[in-house]
């Protein structure tokens, strides 16, 4: 099952339909003309219903298959949410949205999937029922969690998920995936840390709360390097400090800490979350301050479940060849997660060449991705539902 002459066909209508999604990026859940242009296309494919407004603004498309003797549904999953993120690619068909852009190829995973939608409905080989699913709000609103709170797994009786994302750095069409965690849960925390402000040529008469910020911040260092186990994964960064005060000789009375934490396995989140705390209170109470932790947990691990990741990779191989089976996981989110929670399923990457950082103002999806992406979303559906003999 090589990539399908159809696509190659379908490739200049469905890159048109990209370049108009990059055209005009829309963030989180106010996808509102992503997603009614959506559903426009999957109605005019003669899909057997398309349902809107499944988690606030996504788009459900169903296509039965020629036969229903299996019984069985899969899920398929593309994102359609850009980021707030000044274009600087210079295209023809760049953001003309200020401040937005499709900085991560949610474009691309959307067109993808349109294309496969498409050609499944043309043909229908298959047994059982394919969801076609455009979820908004993945780059942090929680989209999928939205989408499955709102009943999408109930309600079209899902049996497995799949989903796709881009890889700059790795050849155009190519695939990579790995069993268990394929990205990290991504938490995040407000630390406020408040003293007794002061003249800074005095700070005897006052309890420093930048000293007491500073020693917290190289002590969160410690929950990984020697709490975590050395042969797993986890990560704890503080990314802004506030103080109360702008003057060069003032002791400032609070400072606020704003930071994540990511790992790749649950008990290693929780160690994390422990850590924070007690790191935070125990410096704080040792300084004579005090301190409030406000940790929230994001997107939990993407964990890829190993038969479905091994279904994936088959499908991938017929379609590219070899396909990397060792890759590292990341520490960056994904709420595809929420997902894997509910049934079983798996997350594959396909190479998007020399594009561009990913969340980056010169980033740009490959149009010479779709006819492989596009053909791997539909073979999922006949791999998993074979046609009836």
């Amino acid at each position: 099952m090589p990539v399908k002459n159809r696509f190659a066909e379908m490739l200049p209508e469905i890159t048109a339909w990209r370049h108009d999604f990059h055209q005009h990026p829309e963030l989180l859940y106010e996808v509102h003309r992503t997603a009614g242009k959506v559903a426009e296309l999957l109605r005019s494919f003669g899909l057997d219903e398309v349902v809107e407004g499944i988690g606030r603004t996504g788009v459900v498309g169903v296509i039965r298959g020629r036969s229903d003797k299996s019984g069985r549904v899969i899920g398929l999953r593309a994102d359609m949410d850009a980021l707030p993120i000044r274009e600087a690619t210079g295209l023809d068909y760049a953001s003309v949205t200020p401040g937005v852009m499709h900085a991560c190829g949610h474009d691309g995973h959307t067109a993808m999937l349109l294309g496969a939608a498409k050609y499944l409905s043309e043909t229908r080989n298959f047994d059982g029922t394919a969801i076609v699913i455009f979820q908004p709000a993945e780059e942090g609103g929680g989209g999928g969690l939205a989408m499955i709170e709102d009943g999408l797994t109930d309600r079209w009786q899902i049996d497995e998920y799949y989903g796709i994302h881009n890889m700059p750095g790795m050849p155009t069409g190519q695939f990579a995936i790995k069993p268990g965690a394929m990205m990290a849960a991504t938490d995040q925390f407000d630390i406020v840390v408040t003293g007794k402000g002061g003249h800074a040529a005095k700070p005897h008469e006052g309890i420093d709360t930048t000293l007491v910020a500073a020693q917290i911040i190289v002590a969160l260092q410690s929950i990984v390097s020697r709490n975590v186990d050395p042969l797993k994964s986890g990560v704890v960064s503080v990314c802004v400090v506030e103080t109360d005060s702008t003057a060069h000789n003032v002791i400032p009375q609070t400072v606020l800490l704003k930071g994540t934490a990511r790992s790749l396995d649950p008990g290693v989140r929780d160690q994390l979350e422990d850590g924070v705390k007690r790191v935070v209170d125990g410096i704080a109470a040792a300084f004579g301050a005090q301190a409030t932790v406000e940790y929230d947990r994001g997107y939990p691990v993407t964990m890829n479940h190993p038969d479905e990741t091994g279904y994936a990779a088959d499908v991938a191989r017929r379609i590219a060849g070899d396909v990397d089976l060792d890759m590292q996981p990341l520490m960056a989110g994904e709420d595809f997660s929420y997902m894997l929670e509910s049934r079983p399923g798996a997350y594959i990457f396909i190479g998007n060449g020399d594009s561009g950082r990913l969340h980056s103002a010169n980033y740009n999806f490959d149009d010479n991705a779709i006819p492989a992406g596009s053909s791997w979303f539909a073979g999922m559906v006949e791999a998993r539902l074979p046609a009836a003999g």
